[in-house]
């Protein structure tokens, strides 16, 4: 009798036991699928990251995004780079690996107009961690002895230097490289509709919940870039725009713009104003868009011929010093 009793009362749990599973299961089954939206501080700049799902992913997000900020950011005093550029740790991480690999291949794309091993310049110049400083052309050339990519090499996960005083700079390409962890940790999750938006850097798959297209806008260098100059659909794409009429400054009544010319040691000084890409992923977009800021209209255009996979909108001065546009082939603005 009391062996048939305990019987009963294992058979009376196992059942409500199911029953709690069942309905465990059906009610995350049936979750409502909504629209998330996450905005931010990082990397000295904002994200706003936009995906339909059911789950929260907000602290996988930001946990994703302190790592890139660990491995490549030089003003994180702990970060990864840091060390390298301190020489305090040569030793590299699966981030670093990655996207120093992929500057490389840039680099050499762009006759070395990417180069990340502007550091000390960008620092000289004042846009780095460091304040400005008054440089003659002698200790323009003097820094210019610890700038390119051929004097740095990774082997076997560590970054070999020619010289300690190199150093590296991936303010070019980790914003890119962020948005692209995010959107392969939203993949990840079975996430297929979302936006993901660091700085201007893109990546937009799927649509939006109401079945339009994501729509990214391209700044208007004119009023610090606080008008549109034309707006996007896109959907499955990555995009990143580069551009100097917001980060600058003017001393003497000369304007420095921020992004330095790996070749001649100085910010650069010619017609293009902003440079917007459109490529396979968005680290790739933001190398690309930094290289044509540096050459200029007419030798990003011969890249361009090279390149089909990549396409490109430039805003550029012209004489009477208003802006004009132009397009690549391939650019795809569906609609202004």
């Amino acid at each position: 009798m009391a062996f048939n009793l305990k019987l009963k009362r294992i058979a009376q749990f196992s059942f409500l036991l199911f029953l709690i599973v069942g309905t465990v299961f059906i009610l995350k089954r049936h979750k409502p699928t909504v629209l998330h939206h996450y905005s931010g501080s990082i990397f000295g700049t904002v994200y706003n990251i936009k995906y339909v799902g059911k789950d929260s992913l907000e602290s996988q997000i930001l946990a994703e995004l302190h790592c890139v900020d660990l491995s490549l950011s030089m003003f994180n005093p702990n970060s990864t780079v840091s060390r390298i550029n301190t020489n305090k740790s040569s030793q590299t991480d699966e981030m670093l690996c990655e996207v120093f690999t992929l500057s490389k291949k840039i680099s050499q794309q762009t006759q070395g107009a990417f180069d990340v091993t502007v550091a000390p310049l960008v620092n000289a110049w004042g846009f780095g961690y460091k304040n400005k400083t008054d440089l003659t052309d002698r200790q323009v050339d003097s820094l210019l002895a610890f700038v390119g990519m051929d004097k740095i090499r990774l082997v076997e996960e560590r970054i070999v230097k020619n010289d300690e005083r190199i150093m590296l700079d991936f303010s070019s390409v980790a914003k890119g490289y962020a948005v692209d962890r995010i959107a392969r940790l939203l993949t990840k999750h079975s996430v297929n509709d979302f936006m993901v938006e660091i700085g201007g850097e893109v990546v937009a798959r799927g649509q939006h919940p109401d079945g339009r297209p994501w729509e990214i806008g391209i700044a208007q260098p004119a009023n610090n870039g606080n008008h549109i100059q034309k707006v996007l659909r896109v959907k499955d794409k990555a995009l990143a725009t580069s551009g100097n009429y917001r980060r600058f400054y003017v001393k003497n009544g000369k304007r420095y713009a921020h992004t330095i010319n790996p070749h001649t040691g100085k910010p650069i000084q010619h017609d293009v104003l902003s440079a917007t890409v459109i490529a396979p992923d968005c680290a790739t977009a933001d190398a690309y868009a930094t290289a044509f800021m540096v050459l200029g209209k007419k030798r990003t255009q011969e890249v361009l011929s090279k390149h089909s996979e990549i396409a490109a909108f430039l805003i550029y001065t012209v004489e009477n010093g208003d802006y004009a546009t132009w397009a690549s082939q391939n650019f795809q603005d569906e609609k202004d």
